[in-house]
């Protein structure tokens, strides 16, 4: 039962990765929205859910937010790693394809697109384990775990699509990005039949990636989104990414 609820989120985070693509005429408005799904994913849905599953504390703070912490810094620091690397060693070749230095046109790293994607792929991998674990439970809790995960696996979709492009990545890299993403659910629920994840290390990573992604929400993907249009109709787009997580998270619960 996991599996063929999996193949749901496989077809949602398709749907999404679609739409991103179809709306490129549109880019702050997507820029917008990706950024308000993907701080309602991490305030929403994450962060609740690390606090939950990894419930120690260390020196009197508790794990998930130390992770939390530590996800945000480390994504700053695999940021300017990479731009300092492409500075140092970019090839000529590099250059005349992507700009000064193996940059993107605007100055960005597509690597950092990359991993972006790829914790994202891993975050996808994990939602599949969480279904699978739910129907270990129950039938009523792998529903419930179920329906949040299929809805906002659109969002995991549309935003691992326009994180991977943002970068300058080309177009065939986001789209393979895209089908991992899709793919990954369904082999993490297929997992679950051969092995269980200890709560707590769950809680940890999720936490430590709900880090991660707020940093590329909060300092790349909303400046760029108010960059050239800094429009109203952006931040209602914003807003209206958190609303649909929200809305998301209290049907599920």
């Amino acid at each position: 039962m996991a599996v063929l609820v999996a193949l749901g989120a496989f077809l949602m985070t398709l749907a999404g990765g679609w739409t991103a693509q179809r709306v490129t005429d549109r880019r702050h408005l997507v820029l917008g929205l990706a950024g308000g799904l993907m701080l309602g994913v991490v305030g929403l849905d994450l962060l609740p859910e690390a606090l939950r599953a990894a419930g120690t504390e260390v020196f009197g703070v508790p794990a998930a937010l130390l992770l939390f912490v530590g996800g945000f810094l480390l994504a700053h620091l695999v940021e300017r790693l990479l731009a300092v690397r492409q500075v140092a060693h970019g090839a000529e070749e590099a250059g005349r394809a992507t700009g000064p230095a193996g940059r993107s046109a605007d100055g960005r790293v597509p690597e950092v697109g990359l991993t972006a994607a790829a914790a994202m792929v891993g975050h996808s991998a994990m939602d599949g384990v969480a279904i699978g674990a739910a129907f270990q439970v129950g039938g009523g809790m792998g529903t419930a775990v179920a329906l949040a995960v299929v809805a906002h696996d659109f969002a995991d979709g549309f935003n691992t699509y326009t994180i991977t492009s943002l970068y300058g990545n080309a177009r065939r890299k986001a789209v393979a990005m895209l089908v991992a993403d899709a793919v990954a659910p369904v082999v993490g629920a297929a997992s679950t039949l051969f092995l269980t994840i200890p709560e707590p290390l769950l809680g940890g990573y999720l936490g430590l990636f709900g880090g991660a992604l707020l940093y590329l929400a909060a300092a790349e993907i909303l400046p760029e989104a108010h960059h050239d249009h800094p429009a109203r109709s952006t931040v209602l787009c914003t807003v209206a990414g958190v609303g649909f997580i929200w809305l998301v998270v209290g049907l599920a619960g």
